[in-house]
């Protein structure tokens, strides 16, 4: 066993990955520049991220290789970075590799000056080259050849991508009119596959930013088309081999188009976005059945959760890995004689024969593209749906299916386990918090709010600073790394979100303090938005600015449509003004393409649509306060807001739309009346004004 070097030291999980590498490593930080500049030596500097199957590969190809730890020893001070933990260096060095290269994505690969100018940037790179690819040490060579003879080359270079960077901001524009959401609407419509559900070719990943998008048109215009498309698609990925049927959870996005092959990796960030989709599907959803699938996917995922990724005291970690024993799926896949071995002679044919395996498999080897005998359970239609199309009793066939996959999920637990990333982040913990705690309301299941709960109450406990403020990171007993802007707009939206299901004040406190932080140190004064780091945070090469939804929707994406509704529900108007400074920094990037920015429309939708604000108060546990609650939920108000003020006497809601309020009403029969006629908006859904 070789040395450990430097991360050992260190809490990430990626870099303990690193730890016994040959490589010198040296984590990002002051010690690892001064000595590259002390020694007048470039910075070789890896990203990547413990569950990332092709930073994987590249470990194992070169940073396990003493060939390749010498050229590095010998030219480079090499620094390891995993951006689940350090965003805003990996947003910097992404941006880099996208100006010079056109693409991105992980391992990425930055050759730099001391001073964190990069030179050179590229994703993968395997050892030796071949023909037209050169390899990591082609690279390293020809890297410090220029180095040591072209260095004012190299300074040219590093000067002009900097540059560009700099200047490729758009200027701001005015707000979008209307057309900017039908506009979206028809760029997916012309990408929808009709067929298979999802938006253009392989490989195919889950977005369900823009499934929330088409959820929330539908339900502003009364158009089922876009409704449509958002549920042909989670139908799809919820069928599909995506979908991990004996354990649940989905895999980060299918290779086919058919949703079958998936890399095998699962994301705490996928299965929260997710959980919403199906849960607004099933409460928008008007057949039975259709109400009854995606309910049961939302609950089916919100155990996953609970299950695989909690953290002992109510966290959430971040991700499984693709790979166990070294090879991608091995975990997830079953052979029939598996199956055969695992239940009795009759269970084994039904899951089989329900679950579309064959002798041959329907997995390939990676490097010979044959079948190997493995197959990724998949089913063809709804379990139910199978049952009926052969005359058996669809409860029972599903009962049956339910009791089969419990079995084989208990022998697959003995089974070697995929890594788990045991960081906890704040930001994609405020995305669990938020849609545990909407799925909770939407599907009446007020156990997923108290884990919801019980998330925020260990981030706001275990993940703040003595001033008040957010660390994004905590493993292993440490919390460290200052918050970005994600980890608060993330964590006050979940808050938000726990506020709406509970009603509990202190939900809504601690958003606003997480709100008048990200107003307030992340403000870009010039451009409008928000940066990803605070205006105190350790200086980068840029000030890196997230405004493209990508697995993730953008932080300044949510930040304005938290901010608008927080400001609406304390009668913060500053809050309100603050958010509008994100609609001109994001509106020229989105005029183009909107249909890339989906989460950016659906809270502009929100915050250019009049506001819709009910008040309720009353004694918290009456009957006649829940059924008043339950009326305005049953509503479906698009936007609607609820506010909760306890006292004695009767329940009443007073309903205000526009700045206008009406009087209050005590009855849900009154209530529905007024929600009937469409005076707080719940009947006739007109298309979100644009100005």
């Amino acid at each position: 066993m070789a040395a450990a070097n430097r991360l050992a030291a260190e809490k990430s999980p990626y870099l303990r990955q690193h730890a016994e590498n040959p490589v010198d490593w040296f984590p990002w930080g002051d010690a690892a520049f001064a000595k590259a500049l002390t020694e007048d030596k470039p910075v070789f500097l890896s990203i990547g991220y413990s569950t990332c199957h092709w930073c994987h590969v590249m470990a194992h190809e070169s940073f396990e290789d003493a060939e390749v730890a010498k050229a590095l020893a010998d030219g480079f001070v090499a620094v390891k970075v995993d951006r689940e933990e350090r965003p805003d260096v990996d947003a910097v060095y992404m941006a880099a590799c996208q100006a010079l290269s056109g693409r991105g994505g992980w391992p990425l690969t930055i050759l730099m000056f001391p001073d964190g100018r990069p030179f050179f940037a590229a994703t993968y790179l395997p050892k030796t080259g071949a023909p037209g690819r050169p390899g990591l040490l082609d690279i390293l060579a020809a890297a410090r050849q220029a180095w040591d003879g072209r260095r004012g080359e190299l300074e040219s270079a590093t000067g002009r991508i900097l540059e560009h960077l700099r200047e490729s901001a758009p200027a701001p524009a005015g707000v979008p009119g209307p057309d900017i959401f039908g506009k979206a609407l028809d760029q997916l419509a012309r990408s929808f596959d009709a067929a298979r559900g999802g938006f253009g070719p392989a490989p195919k990943f889950p977005s369900p930013h823009i499934l929330l998008f088409l959820l929330d048109q539908a339900a502003r215009t009364g158009d089922p088309a876009p409704r449509a498309m958002a549920e042909q698609t989670l139908a799809a990925m919820a069928l599909g081999g995506i979908h991990d049927h004996i354990g649940h959870g989905y895999h980060r996005y299918a290779t086919d188009a058919d949703w079958l092959v998936p890399h095998f990796e699962k994301m705490l960030s996928d299965q929260a976005m997710l959980l919403l989709a199906h849960a607004e599907t099933a409460h928008a959803a008007s057949d039975a059945g259709t109400q009854a699938f995606h309910r049961q996917a939302a609950l089916d995922l919100a155990g996953y959760m609970d299950r695989a990724l909690s953290a002992p005291d109510g966290g959430f970690f971040t991700a499984e890995d693709a790979d166990s024993e070294g090879v991608e799926g091995k975990f997830y896949v079953w052979t029939t004689h598996e199956v055969r071995a695992a239940l009795p002679p009759d269970d084994a044919a039904f899951f089989i024969n329900l679950f579309n395996m064959t002798d041959d498999g329907n997995f390939l080897d990676e490097s010979t593209r044959r079948k190997t005998g493995a197959n990724i359970p998949h089913l063809a239609q709804p379990v139910r749906q199978w049952a009926a199309a052969r005359g058996l009793d669809p409860d029972a066939v599903a009962a049956r299916a339910e009791a089969v996959r419990q079995r084989l999920f208990a022998v697959r637990e003995l089974r070697v386990h995929p890594h788990r990333d045991e960081k906890i982040l704040a930001d994609i913990n405020g995305l669990a918090i938020a849609a545990l705690a909407r799925a909770a309301r939407l599907l009446d299941r007020p156990e997923l709010a108290k884990r919801a709960q019980a998330a925020a109450d260990f981030v706001l406990t275990h993940m703040r600073d003595d001033k008040g403020r957010l660390l994004h990171r905590f493993c292993d007993g440490q919390a460290a790394v200052p918050g970005f802007l994600d980890d608060y707009a993330f964590l006050a939206w979940g808050l938000f979100e726990l506020h709406q299901t509970t009603l509990d004040p202190a939900s809504l406190a601690n958003a606003l303090a997480l709100a008048d932080i990200l107003a307030v140190r992340f403000a870009d004064h010039t451009r409008g938005g928000f940066f990803l780091t605070a205006d105190d945070a350790e200086s980068l090469a840029l000030r890196p600015k997230d405004l493209f939804d990508a697995a993730v929707p953008s932080g300044n994406a949510v930040a304005l449509f938290l901010l608008t509704a927080l400001g609406r529900l304390a009668h913060r108007p500053d809050l309100e003004d603050a958010a509008r400074t994100v609609i001109p920094a994001l509106a020229p990037l989105a005029a183009d393409y909107p249909a890339g920015f989906t989460h950016f429309l659906s809270a502009l939708a929100f915050a250019t649509d009049p506001d819709a604000l009910a008040t309720l108060t009353g004694d918290p546990n009456a009957p006649d306060t829940m059924a008043l609650l339950a009326a305005l939920r049953r509503a479906a108000i698009p936007g609607l807001l609820i506010n909760f003020v306890a006292q004695d006497g009767p329940a009443r809601v007073a309903l205000c739309r526009d700045r206008t309020c009406l009087p209050p009403v005590g009855s849900v029969e009154a209530l529905e009346g007024i929600l009937g006629e469409g005076r707080c908006g719940g009947a006739a859904p007109t298309p979100p004004a644009g100005a």
